[in-house]
């Protein structure tokens, strides 16, 4: 009797292949790394990356002029309380928490460009710190270090840092809700989805759009935790309810809700530019990111966290004008830590080189950032040609047919220049709200306003060649048959004139 003939069968697949790594690709892929001192490299994996963005983002952090949304920013940190209160109705919905935190800082640290931009380079500096700590957590220390600095190097983390606006808070919450979600999932605990749903909260007062993080948190969850998909859907229900209940509260009761734009072809193809601050980078970093796309659960997290939000918004805004390539800024450490995780796998000698790339590339948009006009709108300049060539009894008129023209012109006055230094607001009829967003109602006889004022200056929004036009009113005409216009300058974003009475020499 003959023995049965023994087949002997190849293994397809590691034993010890699991859902985090469903291809066994994890222990043994990549170059070898000598071993080192790991507990060094993790504390390097957070401070080397906070050390250098809290230096990028104080460097000549006062340096550029508020922008349109930023003085809107110092007009509530500038108010009083009870004024605060009413101020909030005149600006979007979506950023009243914001401003509310602004208005405390203030408090404190005053409201010079520098102190209104403190909370963003904190958080930013904060953010680079847990992207390098995260990655470090899920990859390894070394990946930690270049996740960091790539984020940290990136020109709109810096960018961001030093603007007044609730980006990079949006950006910090996002990275610790995705560090939390890891905790809640692994081991998930009332305490750690606690803490979770109280991140989400953070992230969805920062910005209701950064909720979209969450699809690819459900995602990842699913895939990988299908067992606590149930309690981890629980813990976003509850912290999404703060941000819902503002949203209702804005609809119900007429507030004000941000004004955005569909997905033109052209603001698709401008949007690596607005994310990465340099097109070159973002496809650097596409390239990089798609050599770090197997299916292990750290990549998954990295690689939902990236595409998912930008996916849901492009989706979402075919149907509401909610598109704005700011509001995705918050994937930028996904990005990061997926190109750092592709370099891990190569030599040293050529994950620096790209990294000094990185930096190379970035360069002159980090010091072009940082001039008097890095923000877009040239304002402290604009302040300082008045203030260079006031004189006594000159005036001011500011455009009504745009009121967002209207109000931006009296906050920029207001904020830099001095109540003694200022021209008088000639056609002002009503309250003056100088730090509001409310028109300000002008007197109907602008002719006898404007009698006794000899010279006039003009503020306008946009880079105008005819400082006069559509201004508003009975004002442009008005203006041309009393005044000449003297000179007009054009500070990037605006428009300055000063108009001389015809009976006068300048």
């Amino acid at each position: 009797m003959r023995d049965a003939d023994t087949i002997v069968l190849p293994r397809l697949a590691s034993p010890e292949a699991s859902d985090e790594d469903p291809w066994g690709e994890g222990r043994d892929g990549g170059p070898v790394r000598p071993v080192t001192d790991t507990r060094w490299w993790r504390v390097a994996a957070w401070l080397l990356p906070a050390l250098l963005m809290g230096a990028l983002g104080t460097v000549r952090a006062g340096a550029p002029g508020l922008r349109l949304e930023e003085l809107a920013t110092w007009g509530s940190a500038a108010s009083s309380w009870r004024d605060t209160w009413s101020l909030l109705r005149s600006i979007d919905v979506t950023v009243v928490p914001y401003h509310l935190l602004v208005r405390g800082w203030s408090e404190v640290f005053g409201t010079s460009d520098l102190a209104l931009r403190g909370p963003s380079i904190l958080a930013m500096t904060g953010a680079a710190a847990l992207v390098g700590a995260m990655a470090s957590r899920l990859f390894t220390p070394g990946t930690g270090v270049l996740a960091g600095v790539v984020f940290a190097l990136l020109p709109t983390s810096a960018r961001y840092a030093q603007e007044a606006q609730p980006y990079a808070l949006t950006l910090l919450a996002a990275v610790l809700a995705s560090w939390l979600l890891q905790s809640a999932v692994d081991r998930p605990r009332f305490g750690r989805l606690a803490l979770y749903a109280g991140s989400v909260v953070v992230l969805g007062l920062c910005n209701v759009i950064a909720l979209l993080l969450l699809v690819g948190h459900g995602w990842t969850v699913f895939a990988f935790r299908r067992a606590v998909t149930g309690r981890w859907l629980v813990a976003a229900g509850v912290g999404v309810l703060p941000a819902a209940g503002l949203l209702w509260h804005a609809i119900v009761q007429g507030g004000r809700l941000p004004r955005l734009s569909s997905p033109s072809l052209d603001a698709l193809a401008a949007t690596p530019r607005e994310l990465f601050g340099v097109t070159a980078l973002g496809v650097v970093l596409l390239a990089l990111a798609l050599f770090s796309l197997p299916m292990r659960y750290p990549a998954a997290i990295y690689t939902t966290w990236a595409v998912v939000p930008p996916l849901g918004l492009l989706i979402v805004a075919q149907v509401a004008p909610v598109w704005l390539p700011q509001f995705m800024l918050f994937t930028l450490p996904a990005w990061a830590t997926l190109g750092a995780a592709a370099l891990a796998r190569v030599r040293l000698r050529w994950a620096a080189g790209v990294v000094a790339a990185i930096a190379v590339i970035g360069a002159p948009i980090q010091v072009a950032g940082r001039e008097p006009d890095g923000h877009e709108q040239a304002t402290r300049q604009l302040a300082e040609i008045i203030d260079r060539r006031l004189q006594p009894g000159d005036g001011v008129v500011y455009e009504s047919a745009d009121p967002e023209g209207g109000w931006v012109g009296r906050h920029v006055v207001a904020h830099y220049l001095p109540a003694d230094r200022r021209p008088q607001d000639v056609l002002a009829a009503g309250p003056r709200h100088l730090r509001s967003r409310l028109p300000v109602a002008e007197c109907a006889d602008v002719a006898g306003c404007l009698t006794g004022t000899r010279r006039l200056w003009v503020v306008r929004l946009g880079e105008r060649t005819d400082p006069v036009h559509a201004l508003g009113g009975a004002k442009e005409q008005l203006l041309r048959t009393r005044y000449q216009v003297a000179q007009v300058w054009r500070p990037t974003g605006l428009t300055l004139a000063l108009l001389v009475s015809e009976r006068d020499q300048l």
